[in-house]
């Protein structure tokens, strides 16, 4: 089945559909959700959006704020452009009913009157928010303004599989190099379906489920990357995964945090006895060290003593002070059997946000035609190797807006859609060996967390790599011999970001930002990109 349209968006964040709504006044537009329109990362949330809103802040501390966080890795054109358009990207924000907090007591001398927070890294209070799930409010009022728009079409539980390239056309010689739109996965129908488009946006979010433990949904899985990738578009910087020291450890809590909060009111760190283990990592602050040391601290225990977890505890302070501070922890833990007033809480540090991905310039663009990529999967240089609090949500509005605005430029210039050849399955057959992917599934997350995890070494990093070969070659014959399951792509895009990670932390001989390695572990003198250039791989098409 093929369908038409302006422009095809894959992913259905905070991203894709400020894409979407920007387009919809003057083209037919198409949302591709991998699972319900709310599956994806914005709504989990749980701080704000970082923007210069009172009058005691500045444009030039917000860039040298995300500057000095990024470790000299961020592209300072890119975080101003970024940083100028915060005001813009909110007041958008509140115009379309986001209720952000108010302040409840003086507007802001230019008359604002919401409550503005601080984060670790910001020198001004400059992070509005919806209490504590501004991701939650931000993607309710998206979603009822897209699915209210006549100009666009949602559908859920469709998976993109790769985007449609010139050698997948039927008359590729009337084309230059660039984008056609991308083939997908109808989970509903359980059939494979051509988006044509005369543009195509990946909004697909990070790839932290490549890891064991991650704070992220499960649609995590590093798509848009991989479908990049494999169109030959360069990626930069994957070797910056950022970890959140706790998160809940517990079969049925597999994406919880337990907020710095609670280590801010007193909570311990502990090991294996009831052994307080900070003091011996950072004396002076111990507990309240920032999040690399915390994060990093936690491994070196779990991984000298072969735990799988540690314990957080606050079972020292009073409960009614525990409960009324920390109602929510509280209330979740507690439903799955744990009373943090009386119980320490088990936790591992999880996988939390991929600072690199696909190499885009300001408008968005690829180096590929008429491919975009915008919000987390792609790498515009705002982060660099380190990304600085609630900065996340306002690359996703600002460069979703910049997508549209390019795309719109270009709108009297770009040519009906081209015609793709149709999927074909007609030499493949149902797998009777799923095993393998749930088992391929596991043993990926698990050496990527033992070997390519928060402290890196070049012998874990070449144990990791071997693995990562070994993958690759299984997936991509079971990939070409079997029909494609929702689970099979995934695995398949897992396994190719997993190995741009391994290659791209391989080149880094120095600990910079979220790269810390033991064999070097001094910054190095000069601060570069990693930069990864496709060439010479081997594409298995499933098209006639």
């Amino acid at each position: 089945m093929r369908r038409t349209y302006d422009v095809v968006i894959v992913g259905s964040g905070a991203a894709g559909l400020t894409a979407a709504l920007k387009l919809a006044p003057h083209q037919r537009v198409a949302v591709l959700s991998k699972g319900e329109i709310s599956g994806g990362s914005t709504r989990w949330a749980q701080g704000g959006i970082a923007a210069v809103l009172e009058a005691t802040d500045s444009i030039e501390s917000h860039i040298n704020d995300t500057l000095v966080a990024g470790a000299g890795l961020c592209d300072k054109q890119a975080v101003q452009f970024v940083v100028e358009r915060g005001r813009d990207a909110i007041e958008s924000l509140i115009s379309l009913g986001v209720e952000f907090d108010k302040s409840g007591e003086n507007a802001h001398e230019d008359g604002y009157d919401y409550h503005l927070t601080r984060e670790g890294g910001h020198s001004h209070r400059r992070i509005i928010h919806a209490a504590d799930a501004t991701g939650k409010a931000v993607q309710k009022t998206l979603n009822e303004r897209v699915l209210a728009e006549p100009n666009i079409d949602v559908f859920e539980n469709h998976v993109a599989i790769d985007v449609i390239t010139n050698r997948h056309l039927k008359n590729k010689a009337s084309y230059t190099d660039q984008a056609h739109g991308v083939y997908v996965m109808n989970l509903n129908k359980d059939r494979v379906e051509t988006f044509a488009a005369r543009s195509t946006i990946i909004a697909t979010g990070g790839a932290s489920r490549v890891y064991l433990y991650s704070s992220n949904p499960d649609a995590s899985t590093g798509d848009g990357i991989a479908m990049a990738w494999r169109a030959g578009c360069k990626v930069t910087n994957m070797e910056f995964n950022q970890f959140h020291p706790t998160c809940l450890y517990h079969p049925e809590a597999k994406t919880f945090l337990i907020t710095e909060a609670m280590r801010g009111e007193g909570a311990y760190l502990r090991g294996v006895g009831g052994e307080r283990f900070m003091l011996r990592y950072d004396s002076d602050r111990a507990e309240l060290a920032p999040r690399d040391v915390v994060a990093r601290a936690i491994d070196s225990e779990m991984k000298r003593t072969g735990v799988d977890n540690v314990w957080l505890d606050i079972t020292h302070k009073n409960a009614d002070f525990v409960i009324s501070h920390f109602p929510n922890i509280y209330r979740h833990c507690l439903g799955l059997g744990i009373d943090i007033t009386k119980d320490m809480i088990p936790v591992v540090p999880a996988a939390h946000y991929t600072c690199g991905g696909i190499d885009v310039n300001l408008d968005a663009a690829t180096d590929l035609d008429r491919l975009y990529a915008i919000g987390e999967c792609a790498h515009t240089g705002l982060h660099g190797a380190n990304r600085m609090a609630s900065n996340s949500l306002l690359e996703c509005l600002v460069m979703g807006n910049a997508a549209a605005d390019d795309i719109l430029a270009r709108e009297d210039n770009m040519p009906p859609p081209a015609i793709a050849r149709d999927w074909d399955e007609s030499k493949v057959t149902n797998s009777d060996e799923e095993v393998v992917v749930s088992h391929n599934w596991r043993e990926l997350r698990r050496f990527m967390w033992d070997y390519v995890g928060i402290v890196r070494t070049d012998k874990r990093l070449a144990r990791a790599k071997r693995r990562v070969d070994l993958l690759l070659s299984e997936i991509q014959e079971y990939y070409g011999n079997f029909r494609v399951t929702g689970d099979l792509l995934e695995l398949r895009n897992l396994v190719t970001v997993a190995d741009l990670i391994v290659r791209s932390a391989q080149k880094r001989s120095e600990s910079r930002g979220l790269h810390y390695t033991a064999d070097y572990p001094l910054l190095g003198e000069d601060a570069r990109e990693t930069t990864l250039i496709p060439f010479n791989r081997s594409v298995t098409d499933r098209v006639e």
